[in-house]
């Protein structure tokens, strides 16, 4: 697999409740590791809401075991988690794969069978290619409006474009 190929994502969805377990099943993935900012809730939403609980309700139920994967660092990713009741990796780094390799033993599911559900393709997108994990993208939330952000976003389109 080539770099550029390695940044496309393997399915593109409006929201994260648009990954349902009929989805995941029919794709043969038994784990989702979940981004939390901006793929879950916007940087300023503290705590997880009904809607996150019901959705990951529905992927529990199926089969499908879940954890949080983010850069961000403790406080927050532990909160959700909490809150939630998944186990959750903070500070990750990624598109490094370390802690993602920590959540799948955790969650005793290998590579092949997980995929990364986020919103960034250098981060997420990378990270799940480096493990050969499926990479499911949603668009941001609620993005950062900073230089470096728009910056990012703008090299980013030509490989959400090639996705399906």
């Amino acid at each position: 697999m080539s770099f550029f190929s390695s940044l496309v994502p393997d399915r593109k969805f409006e929201k994260y409740s648009d990954v349902t377990p009929e989805f995941l099943a029919s794709e043969g993935i038994s784990a989702l590791l979940i981004d939390i900012d901006n793929t879950l809730a916007p940087y300023e939403q503290a705590e997880p809401d009904d809607t996150h609980f019901g959705w990951l309700k529905r992927l529990r139920e199926s089969g499908v075991s879940c954890a949080l994967i983010s850069n961000n660092k403790p406080p927050r990713v532990e909160r959700f988690a909490r809150e939630l009741g998944i186990p959750a990796y903070a500070d990750c780094k990624k598109p490094k794969t370390e802690f993602l390799r920590r959540a799948l033993a955790g969650l005793g599911v290998p590579p092949w069978r997980a995929a990364i559900l986020g919103d960034q393709i250098f981060t997420d997108c990378l990270a799940a290619r480096r493990l050969g994990m499926k990479a499911y993208i949603v668009p941001p939330i609620k993005d950062k409006k900073t230089l470096f952000f728009r910056f990012k976003r703008l090299l980013e389109k030509p490989f959400l474009r090639a996705g399906k």
